[in-house]
């Protein structure tokens, strides 16, 4: 669970949770794109979110495509979800 915890209390990572919580797959390039994020720091704050197990990814040729863990507990995904609704909710507050 710490881990978890780890993973959440970056702002960057919690905006790629966010992005991949649609349910798509997405490529680490529009990560890196929509978060203004470098290849090396993206990496890096995937890599986290893969080690809590929040994340799955997928090599594709030169890049690593990511998809949220479809074989996240249903609790875990529901504190997650509210934690992103929450903060999506709070920055349209702030708008």
């Amino acid at each position: 669970m710490q881990e978890i915890l780890d993973a959440l209390c970056d702002s960057t990572r919690r905006a790629a949770l966010a992005i991949l919580w649609d349910g798509g797959e997405h490529c680490v390039c529009e990560l890196m794109e929509r978060l203004d994020a470098s290849q090396s720091r993206m990496s890096r704050h995937m890599k986290m979110l893969r080690e809590a197990g929040l994340v799955v990814d997928r090599r594709d040729a030169q890049w690593v495509r990511y998809r949220q863990n479809p074989d996240i507990p249903t609790e875990i995904a529901a504190v997650l979800s509210a934690v992103l609704n929450a903060e999506k909710l709070f920055e349209q507050e702030l708008a």
